[in-house]
């Protein structure tokens, strides 16, 4: 299944808003995208039809399994790439921007590349 960066955008914004509460709504989701509520919709019709998102009898949304490793592996991406770039020097915000950009795009073999990378040299954690 190859999901738009938009898709993605979607699962991974569940999955963190997931990490601070067990009831994420469609609209915690929009709120922290900043997208319209038609939009946020559109968008989870999608998701469901892909098997990636449900929503629970509350109206609550929850990954699907196949949906919390997507989200995992996107959000891994954000962060190994936003240290990556604050351990380069650059400051936290533009570096959580960027990666936000990159993890949509980057070759799993380059971001495997990457992370043992910095595994191998030590980069510190921010």
């Amino acid at each position: 299944m190859a999901l738009q960066e938009s898709g993605e955008m979607y699962i991974e914004a569940i999955y963190v808003l997931s990490q601070n509460s067990s009831a994420v709504r469609a609209i915690d989701v929009g709120d922290y995208l900043g997208y319209s509520k038609p939009s946020v919709s559109r968008a989870l019709g999608l998701l469901k039809d892909e098997g990636l998102v449900k929503k629970d009898n509350d109206g609550y949304l929850k990954l699907t399994t196949a949906g919390e490793i997507l989200a995992k592996r996107i959000y891994e991406r954000h962060t190994v790439l936003s240290t990556l770039f604050m351990n380069l020097g650059v400051d936290e915000e533009t570096a959580a921007e960027d990666a936000c950009r990159i993890e949509h795009y980057i070759s799993d073999k380059t971001f495997d590349a990457i992370k043992a990378h910095m595994k191998k040299y030590g980069t510190k954690n921010k």
